[in-house]
């Protein structure tokens, strides 16, 4: 059902590009606009982990630097048939974790210091193998991509904001008032939609992480523990993170209410213990 939810999703995403991108410039607009959605995609897909883990400070370890956290994410990805990930660790007071990479061949791994103080060894691995699953599932491609197009819807609507401002007078005129203004709502409304879309894919990964995670680990409880942990935490020490990246942690590094929660990259960590408890029971590991 993830899967299926997140295709209808990526599929509306295409159609909020390709009708921006028509109203912009007709089918040169369409070709305009899958031309920036690939260059964008292109440039994430071979670059973005380097930016994200450059963007955090995270430094690469091997075992002899952390033997704790580099032995689990070593077992873990045995257990997984993942090969081993780079290992990165983040000085940050901030306790949380994300996964990077363009595909498990190229994966990364990142922590912050300050998650390894304050979970145990079960609770690290149910978090390491929510990561891990990230990349089995190649999740990381699937938002990498949709953050893309949600961009170029963006920019997109941005053009067509102006276009229709400077240059939609005639049109204005020949279609009875409706054009131009037409165009302002569609481009003031395409980029809310699409950004939510986007978020609606995020959550929906994150509850197959979840489920995935708690397989390679073979204990759904440790991570729903650690899950209330973080929350905890993160509420305490928030981290300055951009709100590009945000969907890439185990838990939400942003805080606040209003539109923060409307555009959450996360579900509630209430319904994903919840979901971790029920396989707990109804699944045996």
């Amino acid at each position: 059902m993830n899967m299926l939810k997140t295709t209808l999703l990526m599929g509306l995403l295409t159609v909020l590009l390709v009708t921006i991108g028509a109203a912009i410039g007709g089918r040169g607009g369409m070709t305009m606009a899958f031309l920036l959605a690939a260059g964008m995609n292109f440039f994430s897909y071979w670059f973005s982990d380097k930016v994200v883990l450059s963007m955090y400070g995270a430094r690469q370890i091997e075992e002899a630097g952390d033997p704790r956290f580099y032995g689990i994410v070593r077992r873990l990805a045995q257990r997984a048939n993942l090969p081993m990930p780079k290992v990165y660790l983040i000085d940050s007071e901030t306790p949380n974790a994300f996964a990077t990479g363009r595909n498990p061949e190229h994966a990364a791994v990142a922590a912050t210091t300050g998650i390894m103080r304050i979970l145990g060894d079960d609770e690290l691995a149910g978090v390491m193998a929510h990561e891990l699953a990230h990349v089995k599932n190649r999740d990381i491609l699937i938002s990498t991509i949709a953050a893309t197009f949600a961009g170029a819807i963006t920019y997109l609507a941005h053009m067509a904001q102006w276009a229709a401002i400077f240059g939609g007078g005639r049109r204005d005129d020949d279609e009875g008032g409706g054009g131009v203004f037409g165009m302002i709502l569609m481009a003031i409304l395409a980029p809310i939609a699409a950004m939510l879309v986007q978020m609606a894919i995020s959550r929906s990964r994150e509850f197959g992480a979840d489920a995935g995670g708690a397989s390679i680990s073979g204990n759904p409880l440790s991570l729903a523990n650690a899950l209330q942990k973080l929350e905890m935490a993160n509420q305490r020490i928030p981290m300055e993170a951009n709100t590009a990246t945000a969907h890439m942690f185990i838990v939400n590094p942003l805080t606040g209410g209003g539109l923060t929660t409307l555009f959450s990259t996360h579900p509630p960590i209430p319904e994903r213990v919840a979901r971790l408890q029920d396989m707990s029971r109804t699944h045996s590991y």
